[in-house]
């Protein structure tokens, strides 16, 4: 053999290629992703940060990190299966899941979908149907596309996608009528930075080094939590606040500035309405810090110096504030008006005119995807209904599913069909949930990646494809830069993305529109074609080409966009900001009702290694988060009296349910507050996750669940 070909061949052999995706999983920093292929095999061979991401800047979290160890998993789902006859709904042994379903292909799978979703439309109305789904992937079509047209076609029940984000949503709309804010770059010329219930180090992690060369300049970074994080422990600062008690601390804050004349008045005048009102509120004596130390647990002196170091920055020379507010303070009863408060500090310091100050909760408004044309709402009117289809909070899952005539109406729910979501684990009141899933007469369809703890309910479960195995385009709500996410290797097994599923399904119904037909590229370019200028000369063409396109956002003679600076920001009715109707703090009715009987906070956290249920079963992520896994942390002054020190089995219990757990007794929670992480419920002790404890109740804007107004007892197991 000549030394040619064998140079060639081996040349062959470990030619590769790199190919530009987007982390699709829930997160703010929707980071660019290269992904290294070997074209022999076509396999996955790495995946790294794009370093010429000017925010993700080369490297990934620890979650996407090691990627390929999930997408290349032995547990994969990879092919459609149908559940055995005789096999009951309900938990199964992980790694023996497959044992309770035969693997059928998907024209099996499709034709048996169809005629039975075909049957219970007949026979009790298309609404009985309901989707569930939420953002197991943002990406634009994977989210909501091909799905919500066959849905709305269907006239299945339309879903109220509440679960995470829809109170501060509302809050933000209300205040300032879009979903947008300081960006992450932006950061690094702050004085000062409050993380307002952000663990910006556990799951926002590429703002941090915005934040470490804000803080080489001489910036302070505050934390208000009630736990003390990744982040407050790298803090300058850290004020533990009372759970649900962010109202009355913002109020306070308020209280002192106006007092002291630290607001901007020029600012006011020019960007805002209701200012008086608000000025009356908040000077009254309610507010003031010494009335506000007693519900929030944070001292009158700390409350006076942070108002005065928040209205002083920005003023005679110095950098300005900026605050990162994340969606934990807006998960209790009163969540909405909590983000509502907060969003409106830098209304009245007028820091949004200084490069550095503001706000950001959610940047996911800049992007002005045409979700009407993706998601075709005029379906519904060719459906068999005529019109819309009822709604129902996805946050309410278990009433709909055990209490049809509870605030549901309409008929009762024939058949779930899931996707991007694991609701079995992350819906609220989770054993009527449970209970829901295990009924007899519901048909369950699973979308997953893998046998969740909702896969276990199904009888039929299909395969889905990870990112890097799908073609998608996708905006952020941690910055500003669309990126489309090209197909990096083909699906794994059979797996089929959100678009092909809907689409040949719906064409089994029977559904004869066009758009069922439309493929990716299709699907991007109507995405694209809002026609808005901030997606000016960002054509799909041009993400494919160039990876990354920040938005066409108006620049000042700086060449430094300032939201709402000025008046013409606001997409407020008013065209300002709104500081009316003024914020009132209120106790939750959970605590109202039952403190005496269950007198402590829990609190139900997210994972740092976790994407919400995401990553629970991967090894080497239950491996980073060992030291948490199955523990209860207590603060000393709740432990000694229950006769409780760290390595006890305790049981955590309310009216709901109850979970059993270790004992862990450290500084991580405050007197009156306990906490545990969310994890599987077959991962769990009880096959009970946190959920079996959190209520159906909803926020007071937004219509959101509520998982941090929750209360309990511990005792010894």
């Amino acid at each position: 053999m000549s030394q040619e070909l064998v140079d060639a061949r081996s040349e062959t052999r470990t030619a590769t290629r790199t190919v530009h995706a987007v982390c699709s999983h829930d997160c703010p920093d929707s980071c660019g992703v290269l992904v290294t292929v070997d074209e022999l095999s076509g396999r996955a061979v790495k995946v790294q940060g794009d370093p010429a991401h000017p925010v993700t800047r080369g490297f990934l979290c620890g979650k996407v990190a090691k990627y390929l160890d999930r997408v290349y998993s032995p547990d994969r789902l990879l092919y459609p299966m149908r559940r055995r006859a005789g096999v009951p709904k309900g938990p199964l042994e992980q790694g023996r899941e497959a044992e309770a379903f035969d693997r059928i292909s998907w024209d099996e799978a499709l034709d048996e979908i169809a005629a039975r979703l075909k049957k219970i439309a007949a026979e009790h109305g298309p609404e009985s149907i309901l989707p569930y789904s939420y953002a197991g992937t943002i990406g634009q079509l994977g989210y909501g596309s091909m799905d919500r047209r066959f849905f709305h076609r269907l006239g299945a029940s339309q879903l109220d996608r509440t679960v995470c984000s829809s109170a501060g949503g509302t809050a933000l709309l209300s205040v300032y009528g879009v979903k947008l804010g300081t960006s992450p770059e932006d950061f690094a010329h702050a004085g000062l930075i409050i993380a307002w219930g952000a663990n910006i180090h556990g799951n926002n992690i590429h703002l941090w080094p915005f934040i470490e060369e804000a803080r080489r300049n001489g910036a302070r970074l505050v934390v208000i939590d009630p736990y003390r994080t990744r982040t407050a422990t790298l803090a300058d600062e850290h004020l533990a606040i009372h759970p649900g008690t962010d109202t009355a601390l913002a109020l306070g804050m308020m209280h002192v500035i106006l007092r002291e004349g630290l607001e901007d008045s020029e600012y006011i005048e020019r960007c805002t309405r209701g200012f008086a009102e608000l000025r009356a509120h908040a000077l009254k004596p309610e507010h003031a810090p010494e009335a506000v130390a007693k519900i929030t647990g944070i001292d009158a002196a700390t409350i006076e110096r942070l108002a005065r170091v928040y209205a002083a920055a920005g003023r005679n020379g110095r950098k300005p504030a900026a605050i990162r507010l994340n969606y934990g303070i807006q998960r209790s009863e009163n969540g909405g008006t909590a983000a509502r408060t907060v969003a409106m500090l830098p209304l009245l310091t007028g820091s949004w005119t200084q490069h550095g100050g503001g706000f950001q909760l959610s940047t996911s408004g800049s992007f002005p995807f045409n979700s009407n044309a993706l998601q075709m709402p005029e379906l519904m009117k060719a459906s068999p209904l005529g019109r819309a289809a009822r709604v129902v909070n996805m946050s309410r899952l278990g009433q709909a599913l055990t209490q049809p005539d509870a605030g549901v109406g309409g008929p009762p729910v024939k058949a779930l069909f899931v996707y991007n979501s694991n609701p079995a684990a992350i819906a609220p009141n989770q054993n009527d949930v449970l209970t829901g899933m295990r009924r007899a007469d519901l048909f369950m369809v699973v979308h997953e990646q893998f046998f969740t703890d909702t896969a276990d309910y199904a009888d039929i479960v299909l395969p889905a494809p990870t990112f890097l195995e799908t073609k998608d385009v996708q905006g952020a709500y941690g910055h500003l830069y669309a990126q489309v996410s090209a197909q990096a290797i083909a699906p794994l097994g059979e797996a089929r993305n959100n678009v092909r599923l809907f689409g040949e399904l719906g064409r089994r119904m029977g559904f004869e529109e066009s758009c069922f037909d439309d493929r990716e590229d299709e699907l991007i370019d109507q995405a694209l074609g809002s026609g808005n200028p901030w997606f000016q000369g960002i054509t799909r063409e041009r993400l494919e080409r160039e990876g990354h396109v920040r938005l066409t956002l108006p620049v000042n003679e700086a060449g430094v966009t300032l939201p709402f600076s000025s008046p013409e920001w606001f997409r407020t009715p008013s065209g300002r900001g709104e500081l009316v109707p003024v914020p009132v703090f209120a106790a939750p009715v959970e605590s109202r009702a039952n403190a005496q009987q269950y007198p402590l906070e829990f609190l139900p956290r997210k994972a740092d290694n976790y994407m919400n249920s995401t990553f629970a079963n991967i090894p080497l992520h239950q491996r980073m988060e060992a030291k948490t896994a199955g523990v209860l942390e207590m603060h000393a002054s709740d432990a000694a009296p229950r006769g409780i020190v760290s390595g006890h089995e305790v049981e955590v219990f309310n009216a709901r349910g109850r979970v059993t757990l270790r004992a862990h007794v450290n500084g991580h929670v405050g007197a009156g507050v306990v906490a545990a992480r969310l994890d599987w419920n077959k991962l769990s002790r009880d096959g009970a996750n946190v959920n079996a404890l959190t209520s159906e109740r909803l926020t007071d804007l937004g219509g959101g669940a509520t998982f941090y107004s929750t209360l309990v007892e511990v005792r010894k197991a």
